[in-house]
């Protein structure tokens, strides 16, 4: 099809509509407010670049980047070992395959909020439970402090993505050449070394695409930070999402929560941009 014709244009246009009004518009508009004093009403005045400088001081703001750094980087490993462990185990010589897939892709299919319920109620009265029966004083408490919070955080998450990174996997494995394992292996190749020198290489595109997602929904993460700690305890396991939300309902800062907004879109599309860039290359040398 050329890209002249006027059908091509046709069927595209309500999809460039719709990411026209609903993203670009949207995001140009942030931009543009981040620069003024907008209280969610009125434009308000121009001051420049008063809210950037205002929040490269701010503490609060920069905690929460941190804790949400720190949570991205284990989450997105233990997501990307235990879905691939997963996807090896499934498509291995198992049993009941298709249910294992199944059960493994379940807790994705869950809300944010309500998964954040269900563990709260894990982590609190089971762990609490379990603490008091055998003695462990460190399950008692469990959400109280920095540390579990943030474990509690990255366990959800982990249960929650790892089965949806699990099929993107299943897709790359179950697509290749049959005759290179079999090579291997009648070439003595023992099942790490076919790992290592024949599957992990042929999954690497899998790979790319996983730390993406993985990448992009941690940083993100809100539903399950919110329903899960809220923040707590004294703000020490507080995202940056939920930071710029309160910023702007809480303190009625809606100018300087945007601009908030534009560096965290910033540092994550340079973040996402630079893992597929490195990944793409390893994928060459590969």
């Amino acid at each position: 099809m050329r890209t002249k014709d006027l059908s091509y244009w046709l069927f595209l246009a309500p999809v460039l509509l719709a990411l026209t009004l609903v993203v670009i518009v949207p995001m140009l508009l942030g931009v543009y407010y981040s620069f003024t004093t907008w209280n969610g009403i009125d434009t308000g005045e121009f001051v420049g670049f008063q809210n950037y400088i205002d929040l490269f001081k701010d503490q609060r703001f920069l905690d929460s980047l941190w804790f949400t750094t720190k949570f991205s980087i284990v989450s997105v490993i233990l997501i990307n070992v235990i879905g691939l462990s997963l996807a090896l185990l499934v498509t291995g010589r198992v049993r009941s395959s298709k249910l294992l897939r199944t059960t493994f892709f379940m807790p994705n299919l869950i809300g944010g909020l309500i998964l954040g319920f269900i563990w709260q109620f894990i982590f609190i009265k089971v762990f609490a439970s379990v603490g008091e029966i055998i003695g462990m004083e460190s399950l008692q408490g469990w959400l109280s402090t920095t540390d579990t919070g943030f474990w509690g955080l990255v366990i959800l998450m982990s249960w929650q993505m790892a089965g949806y990174i699990m099929v993107i996997y299943i897709a790359y494995l179950e697509g290749m050449p049959k005759e290179l394992l079999e090579a291997s292996e009648i070439d003595g190749a023992s099942s790490f070394q076919r790992f290592r020198y024949v599957v992990f290489p042929l999954v690497a595109p899998a790979f790319t695409v996983s730390m993406f997602l993985t990448l992009s929904n941690t940083f993100k993460l809100y539903d399950q930070n919110l329903s899960l700690t809220a923040g707590g305890p004294y703000n020490s396991t507080e995202m940056v999402a939920m930071e710029i939300f309160k910023t702007a309902f809480t303190q009625n800062a809606f100018a300087y929560a945007q601009a908030k907004a534009v560096i965290f879109f910033v540092i994550v599309a340079i973040i996402a941009l630079v893992q597929v860039y490195l990944n793409k290359r390893k994928e060459v040398e590969m």
